[in-house]
């Protein structure tokens, strides 16, 4: 679960895009609800909504929300290629009982693909977090980018954009 406190508008700003016709207003975001991502176009990125969950794998059972292992065949087609990478804008994420942001970025973004196969969708980029926050052992975080790196994920070939792949994340603050 992750909440995205901002409306298009103020996604735009924050992560360089066009809010185009999204009229999201903010709020939470659950498995199997809608919420703007943002993609690359041929020259500007913009916002547009999807289902957060892509249809499971041939004999899986439960949409995927989480992509864990950047390797699997399932997965490595689509990364290879720039135009299914996407931003995932959020104000917070919940990590075992803890809600987290991000150090002067009220609106920040993690590292996402998506999918139109059945619907369209998309999953988030999860890294470990063990070590991190020793107290609470959040097992997993979502991947986020700096704003520097937004472009590498969203145009740059796997290889590159693989590298920012990385164990936790910076700059995160606990949300009370």
């Amino acid at each position: 679960m992750y909440r995205l406190d901002a409306t298009a508008d103020e996604i735009a700003v924050a992560l360089g895009a066009q809010a185009g016709r999204d009229v999201w207003q903010g709020g939470g975001v659950v498995p199997g609800g809608f919420a703007p991502v943002v993609v690359q176009g041929r020259d500007t990125r913009r916002l547009v909504p999807r289902l957060w969950g892509v249809p499971p794998p041939p004999r899986g059972l439960n949409v995927v929300t989480h992509v864990r292992n950047l390797d699997s065949p399932f997965w490595i087609g689509t990364l290879r290629h720039s135009e299914y990478r996407c931003l995932i804008p959020m104000t917070a994420f919940r990590g075992g009982r803890d809600w987290f942001g991000v150090e002067d970025q009220p609106v920040f973004a993690c590292a996402g693909i998506w999918r139109d196969s059945e619907v369209v969708s998309f999953a988030m980029i999860t890294v470990a977090g063990d070590g991190l926050y020793p107290a609470e052992k959040v097992a997993t975080l979502p991947l986020i980018l700096a704003p520097e790196e937004f472009g590498v994920w969203l145009r740059a070939d796997w290889k590159l954009a693989r590298d920012l792949v990385r164990i936790g994340a910076s700059g995160l603050r606990r949300i009370t």
